[in-house]
């Protein structure tokens, strides 16, 4: 193997195994900020000295015993450390070699709920989630996100610090804390799927490794938390709304609406995979949550093997409980749309114009791009191009931006 194989596997285990590994130390030294830092020093040390010695059997193993030993070293220079290790004297015996899987896994779920902690900012919670949990690096997560990479660095930094100044225990919250703490970690994990699925800026429609890095983070929290219901439903949300991936975007890049994507490119096995999550959600609980809810919409569509054979009644049903449950005004939104297609254009209309002026929505370029397809299905078409030209001018996405200038275009009169 030449050296720059090496580092390719090396990359490859990082990515693999630095959660794991960071939560494992963070369970050890009460640190997200430090365990990362002893992380980095045994990815340098596997980057020395794999190229001539090979990659071991059990590279996170490896991992993991290079980095609890230089974190032992640590602990006993340090006298603040020290008194952290008597408290934890009685979970952990420094001189075993590795911890148990089962307390890896623990720590794994500390990790998620402390990285997502409501103490940070949204922008920090996305940054150290995707750092700390995804393993990318600052560069990976500037670059997903059109911001400068010492942006990205700060965040991360800041983030750290908040949670060593605020003293955030490194645990899982229990009783009714944990469903508000869940919460927080579900919608980070959504907003990086979203993100990667529908760009918010720049040249690409889509970003298709956020939306994968988002339903491993997904998959992994199920796997930890196999008994909540909304954790089963936000992955069967992602695994349904990812099969369609590849049908979202043309040759050039431009996107592609859900009603004109070629479903045999839909993926099959995500559909299953989504499908399936979506029984385990609904088997858990008497009443789905706003995730389990939207996994259901995502369903009707995925059932459908032509778009005329989508149940847009049961999707409008879905989207009034969704919305008696969340009050919001994108829920009514969508709403519109599938009001719209039940029961005709005018009916979506008469919803969308009881949130037209909603203030959340001003510079929302979705509000009057929907509004407009709806007019021009009324045949208002000079009323609906000012709102494509209106949307055009909202959207941060090149891609969308063409999209909605042709369609302004297409409700221009004839000049003939």
């Amino acid at each position: 193997m030449t050296a720059s194989d090496t580092h390719r596997t090396i990359e490859a285990v990082w990515r693999i195994e630095a959660a794991r590994l960071i939560a494992g130390l963070a369970g050890l030294v009460r640190d997200v900020g430090l365990a990362e830092e002893l992380a980095q020093d045994a990815l340098v040390a596997a980057l020395e000295q794999w190229p001539e010695s090979g990659v071991p059997r059990n590279p996170g193993a490896w991992l993991m015993t290079v980095s609890k030993r230089r974190a032992i070293d640590l602990i006993r220079r340090n006298e603040r450390l020290q008194r952290n290790l008597v408290e934890l004297g009685h979970r952990i015996d420094l001189e075993d070699e590795l911890p148990e899987i089962d307390e890896i896994e623990d720590d794994l779920l500390r990790l998620v709920f402390t990285a997502c902690h409501p103490a940070l900012s949204m922008e920090a919670r996305v940054a150290l989630t995707l750092r700390v949990l995804g393993g990318l690096t600052t560069d990976e997560i500037a670059r997903a996100f059109l911001v400068s990479e010492p942006t990205v660095a700060q965040r991360v930094v800041r983030a750290k610090r908040t949670l060593a100044d605020k003293g955030i225990p490194f645990e899982v919250p229990q009783g009714a804390e944990l469903a508000g703490r869940l919460s927080s970690v579900l919608e980070v994990i959504y907003l990086i799927f979203n993100e990667g699925y529908s760009a918010t800026a720049g040249d690409d429609w889509m970003r298709p490794a956020l939306c994968d890095d988002a339903l491993r983070l997904g998959r992994v929290l199920a796997g930890l938390m196999p008994k909540e219901p909304e954790v089963h439903g936000l992955v069967a949300l992602m695994e349904i709304q990812a099969s369609r991936s590849a049908a979202r975007v043309g040759p050039s890049g431009e996107p592609i609406l859900l009603l004109e994507q070629n479903r045999a490119r839909w993926d099959r096995l995500l559909i299953g995979r989504g499908l399936a999550a979506l029984d385990l959600a609904e088997s858990l609980s008497g009443a789905p949550g706003p995730y389990a809810l939207q996994a259901a919409i995502a369903a009707c569509h995925a059932r459908a093997v032509n778009p005329d054979d989508t149940d847009w009644e049961r999707i409008a049903s879905l989207y009034e409980s969704l919305a008696r449950l969340s009050r919001s005004p994108v829920v009514e939104l969508n709403r519109a749309v599938a009001l719209s297609m039940a029961y005709g254009p005018a009916a979506g209309l008469e919803l969308l114009d009881q949130i037209v002026d909603e203030p959340s929505l001003k510079g929302y370029h979705l509000l009057p791009s929907v509004r407009g397809d709806l007019l021009v299905k009324l045949g208002r078409t000079e009323e609906a191009r000012a709102e494509f030209e209106r949307a055009a001018g909202l959207t941060r996405n090149s891609r969308e931006r063409v999209l909605l200038e042709d369609r302004a275009a297409a409700c221009r009169p004839s000049t003939a």
